[in-house]
């Protein structure tokens, strides 16, 4: 049996080798995502352990913001002598470092890096420890000079004499770059300006009397951890945080984590997408395969075989596919990660493919993948072939189930269907965010289910609506394309199943994305009064020169600030709520519509006072005149009485959603250094805004970061956010349609090969070679586009679906791509043409005696 398993792989490994391919994508995502992260990640390692000072005191930072506030957290610059005086420490170094800086040439270019990394400036302090070293020109001595690093000089054209600007929250100054400093490991892809420690601090922080941490050397002979017991000790308790050299290593690779497991989970969704596709492909493979080797499994009975030893070859088949796929997979994923290595090159993080990491979990989850895929795919058809008796199989009975009953399929589909559009009016009924994204998950997977266990069931019916028609267009040919794919529902379920999945998840990824940017655009409508809005290309927050411009420019009426503060809020009910506040001027009924369920800005703003959604506030036993203590940074406390709850959908850009916002004065107040966020702005009476827009581009055209927006470029900016996610999606569905594609030219070219006889006697009795493959031609159409039309019609009850989720978030409005969802079936109809272009050119090359002879 083992011999004979080998030599019937070796005979069909051409056409094996389709489903293979699938197996290769699947585990090339798996296997390029996981060494790509792991190289990321050992890098990263690497550069935060041995850059690292044995202990470093840092302000306490409890609460983060969602958004960038520009604030910096410091510590006195006396805290330095403090802790050098403690025993065992051997030298201690005043570290100043910000990231809310701009850095411009003199063309007013950013040097800034535009892949969301920052610009850091910090002061310039080389140990044995430091990320970087000296190699070109000398280091800043003095105010005006500055230090560059190379990859940023390199990149900008920045040469050693050449001046920039850099504009920090105290105000923008210049300097002439005298040195470039080179990474001694990797960049990470942000900008370094290095100043002269002496002026650093009051050029950076606006003060000579701050910094934002201490580096700590230890004495000989002192470990890391003993030296942070007595650092500790000293200091008392206080605003203090205190870390070894690890665990500063550990916080930092912890705050890359979130940017790299944005990476991970998009190349393992590529991998789950690969994976649910293929196994149709796989399934639909052995089937067809096991159909047309009736007669040899047959044989192979009656010379004694029982059922397990023929289950058990169909099974070792599937093995050898599946060691075979994830070998080459394995190689594909390494490659992949270097491809990916060299892209982030493009980004600024300077990675190297010679120190890429293959861990051992990574050949393993390979091989697991691929050899478990093909292994669940074939176990069905395995257990179809075993079933077979010898009698039927040497009658050439039809094993792949054309015949057969659907009736069992009816049932199961109903029931897993039934639950699954249980779900769907459960999510839809709902009125909780998180049960209604329960139950939206829940339905999205048995809907798919059902409709890939029920799809043949649907064969018959809907392919004689789809394929109406081509017997009208074509004549004999279309009605013999039709009836083929008619002929077995099973093989054309499965067919169409590959397809039908990335089609389901574009169409209801679209319907979900054009219902988002419909709501925003009302939301906009409704709530943004503004005539411009004033924000960074990045919507970090920006220096206060900005807002001096703005305030000076001719033509100018009311400017409303905003500014984000963290903060933390105990409520009546006893729980403590991090979020992030907004921070507002008192005419800010003069560029927003806001709808208050009690009280008005007034209430909301005045000092002491603060406003929050009424829901939020609803669910935590929160009325108005109720008094809540909230922490700001720093250990800054103070009470605020509630003056106001806001009830509108949402006000994008405005902030206000189910969120706080209070008087911009009380968070300039308890968060000292913060930066305004966003500027809202009105033109003065009797000025036309077509006029004023020049006006404030001019004020502004020294800040190339700055944009100026009036309504209709904030839309195009939510939409071109949302489009970010669309694009992710249609990448997606690039790789189901390539894995479908796949599927379709597989089925065509065994079917081919089953109809060998068949097409020899049609060619006999007069078919042209040209007719032959029109009719191959049409009959893959037919599957396509029946394919799409499940797929659409599963896809716009998921957006629908969505969409009412994303209701209850605000977004209230339905949008349908119907453009889309056009294009998408004539592009599936193209699909099938491509697919069926190969296994067409076969048949009409058959020798019409030998298809005829053909046993």
């Amino acid at each position: 049996m083992l011999k004979a398993t080998l030599r019937s792989f070796l005979a069909h490994k051409g056409r094996l080798l389709l489903s293979a391919l699938a197996v290769v994508l699947s585990v090339a995502f798996v296997a390029g995502s996981l060494i790509f992260s792991d190289t990321v990640t050992r890098t990263f390692d690497r550069l935060f352990a041995s850059t690292s000072a044995d202990v470093t005191v840092q302000p306490k930072d409890d609460l983060k913001a969602s958004v960038p506030t520009g604030a910096v957290q410091t510590l006195p610059a006396a805290l330095v002598d403090r802790v050098a005086r403690v025993d065992g420490v051997a030298s201690a170094h005043a570290d100043v470092g910000v990231e809310n800086i701009t850095v411009v040439d003199g063309e007013n270019e950013s040097v800034g890096p535009t892949t969301g990394a920052p610009t850091i400036a910090a002061d310039w302090y080389v140990t044995d420890r430091s990320a970087v070293e000296l190699t070109s020109g000398e280091a800043p001595r003095g105010a005006g000079q500055a230090v560059l690093d190379a990859d940023t000089a390199d990149k900008k054209g920045v040469e050693i004499g050449d001046t920039l600007t850099v504009m920090a929250q105290p105000g923008s100054f210049k300097v002439r770059i005298v040195g470039i400093a080179t990474f001694r490991t990797t960049n990470p892809g942000a900008a370094l300006v290095f100043l002269d420690p002496e002026v650093a601090a009051r050029q950076l922080l606006g003060s000579a009397d701050k910094v934002t941490g201490v580096s700590v050397e230890a004495a000989q002979g002192v470990t890391d951890t003993e030296l942070k017991r007595r650092v500790t000790a000293a200091l008392g308790s206080g605003p203090y945080d205190v870390k070894t050299a690890d665990e500063q290593a550990k916080s930092a690779a912890e705050q890359l984590g979130g940017f790299l497991d944005i990476i991970k989970y998009v190349m393992l969704g590529f991998a789950g997408i690969a994976v649910l596709v293929g196994v149709f492909l796989i399934v639909n493979t052995f089937s067809m395969l096991i159909a047309q080797r009736t007669r040899e499994l047959g044989l192979l009975r009656a010379l004694g075989a029982d059922r397990r030893q023929v289950r058990r070859s169909v099974l070792t088949e599937a093995v050898l596919l599946g060691l075979v796929g994830s070998t080459l997979g394995l190689a594909a994923g390494i490659g992949l990660a270097a491809g990916l290595i060299r892209l982030m090159s493009a980004f600024g993080m300077n990675l190297k493919t010679t120190e890429m990491v293959v861990g051992w979990v990574t050949p393993v989850t390979a091989y697991v993948v691929g050899v478990g895929v093909t292994f669940v795919a074939a176990y069905l058809p395995a257990r179809r072939a075993a079933a077979v008796s010898p009698m039927a199989a040497l009658a050439d009975a039809d094993i792949a189930g054309v015949g057969r009953p659907l009736k069992v399929r009816a049932v199961v589909g109903a029931v897993v269907g039934a639950l699954g559009a249980a779900a769907l009016v459960g999510c839809v009924t709902a009125s909780q965010t998180a049960s209604a994204a329960s139950l939206l998950g829940l339905g999205v997977v048995l809907t798919l289910v059902a409709t890939v266990i029920a799809g043949p069931l649907l064969v018959r019916p809907v392919i004689r609506v789809l394929g109406a028609a081509v017997p009208a267009l074509f004549g004999s040919i279309g009605r013999m394309s039709q009836r083929n794919a008619l002929r077995n529902p099973r093989r054309t379920g499965a067919t169409a199943a590959a397809l039908m999945v990335g089609l389901a998840l574009v169409g209801g990824m679209s319907v979900a994305s054009a219902s988002m940017s419909k709501s925003f655009d009302q939301q906009i409508d409704e709530t943004l009064g503004a005539d411009f809005v004033i924000q960074n290309t990045n919507f970090t927050p920006f220096s206060q020169e900005v807002t001096d411009r703005v305030h000076a420019t001719a033509g100018v009426g009311t400017v409303v600030r905003q500014r984000f503060a963290p903060v933390a809020v105990r409520l009546p009910d006893g729980s403590r709520t991090e979020t992030t506040a907004a921070g507002y001027d008192p005419q800010v009924d003069e560029v927003a519509h806001v709808t208050y369920a009690q009280g008005d800005s007034a209430a909301a703003l005045a000092d002491g006072a603060i406003g929050m959604d009424v829901d939020f506030a609803k669910d935590h036993g929160v009325r108005v005149g109720s008094v809540l203590p909230v922490e700001f940074p720093g250990d800054r406390t103070l009470s605020l009485k509630v003056g106001a709850l806001t009830d509108q959908d949402a006000a994008e850009g405005f902030g206000m959603q189910g969120g706080l916002f209070l008087g911009i004065a009380t968070v300039e107040k308890y968060v000292p250094g913060g930066q305004d966020s966003v500027l809202y702005v009105n033109t003065a009476p009797g000025v036309n805004a077509d006029d004023l827009r020049p006006r404030l581009e001019k004020a502004l055209d020294p800040y190339p970061q700055v944009q100026v927006r009036d309504q209709a470029d904030y839309k195009d900016l939510v939409h071109n956010q949302i489009a970010v996610l669309l694009y992710l999606v249609y990448a997606l569905l690039g790789l189901a349609i390539v894995i479908a594609v796949l599927g379709v030219v597989n089925t065509l070219a065994l079917s081919v090969v089953e109809r060998t006889r068949e097409i020899g006697l049609l060619r006999a009795i007069g078919l042209a070679r040209r007719q032959l493959r029109r009719m191959i031609r049409l009959e893959s159409v037919v599957i396509a586009v029946f394919g799409a039309v499940l797929g659409l019609a599963l896809g716009l009850v998921w957006g629908v679906c969505t969409q009412q989720v994303l209701a209850l978030q605000g977004m209230k409005a339905l949008a349908i791509p119907w453009g889309t969802i056009v294009a998408v079936v004539v592009g599936s109809a193209v699909v099938g043409v491509v697919a069926a272009l190969l296994p067409a050119l076969r048949a009409s090359r058959m020798n019409v005696l030998a298809a005829i002879a053909h046993d």
